[in-house]
């Protein structure tokens, strides 16, 4: 057997993942014997996985759908995980599996990145109640965002995320409203630092935006979790707004996990390079 350390990802589906390149990218730089690979894991297959995970990984990171499923056989996992329900980052500590969640602190500073934009005291309005605002709506209102607006097709699932996450952190300030409540939208897009796309929608090439185009202005950004250049930024950008896709995002909380793992400072600029060229192959 190998004495090289071993990492991955793991989901369902999983061979679309663009951290392998990533992060082996970073191992390279630092000269680091180690290599990151992509493990497809059905949700029957997990309570193995982790038996698995504890012998041969030193850690490794959880997309969709698993990032809930994953809790019930770890060892430990943070407070943030606790309260959101939601793990991306798995650490193996002597056997012992310790979760914690990077996707927060990655679309922060892809934010702060793109826009210039910093949580503390600003209101961001999401777009979509699913897992993605799960994970990152206690990082943000724990960090200093002054408020969230979430906006939602089905209003009552918005409005009982917002009704979580207010009793979870005192004095916490989010504001709902449907996708066709066009009035109370505009007056969301007015306040708002950032307007963030959280959907799926935008996967498929045909797609439309789940938010309204006549909405978007030049004075508010706008940042798309998916990496493609979907409908919504193509929106953003003909309405003159600074826009941004989801790629800024997947770097941050891949160098975050990277420097968790490892305890070293994760070369940023290597791994966007190689996240750009894998992006690039994949055309």
């Amino acid at each position: 057997m190998t004495s090289q350390t071993k990492y991955a990802v793991i989901g369902d589906p999983i061979a679309h993942s663009l951290s392998p390149p990533m992060h082996n990218a970073a191992f390279e730089a630092l000269e680091m014997d180690a290599r990151y690979s992509t493990v497809h894991v059905s949700k029957m297959e997990l309570a193995e996985f982790a038996d698995r995970a504890r012998r041969e990984l030193r850690g490794f990171n959880i997309t969709v759908p698993h990032k809930n499923n994953i809790i019930e056989y770890l060892d430990s996992i943070s407070e943030e995980c606790r309260i959101t329900g939601s793990v991306n980052t798995v650490s193996n500590i002597d056997g012992e599996l310790v979760g914690a969640s990077t996707d927060g602190y990655g679309l922060e500073t892809a934010l702060k990145e793109e826009f210039g934009v910093d949580l503390n005291g600003n209101t961001f309005l999401f777009v979509g109640c699913g897992g993605t605002v799960q994970a990152v709506a206690y990082h943000f209102l724990a960090n200093g965002a002054k408020s969230l607006f979430i906006t939602n097709r089905t209003l009552s699932k918005a409005e009982k995320l917002a009704d979580y996450f207010m009793d979870k952190i005192s004095g916490s300030t989010i504001e709902c409203a449907a996708l066709d409540d066009t009035a109370k939208l505009a007056e969301f897009v007015s306040e708002a630092a950032v307007i963030i796309q959280a959907t799926s929608l935008g996967l498929k090439e045909s797609d439309p935006s789940p938010f309204p185009a006549e909405l978007m202005n030049s004075g508010t950004p706008a940042f798309d979790t998916i990496y493609k250049r979907t409908r919504f930024l193509a929106d953003a950008e003909a309405a003159g707004a600074p826009s941004s896709g989801g790629i800024g995002m997947l770097l941050h909380q891949g160098a975050r996990s990277f420097e968790i793992w490892t305890g070293k400072e994760a070369p940023a600029a290597i791994m966007r390079s190689a996240l750009a060229a894998a992006l690039e192959k994949r055309g």
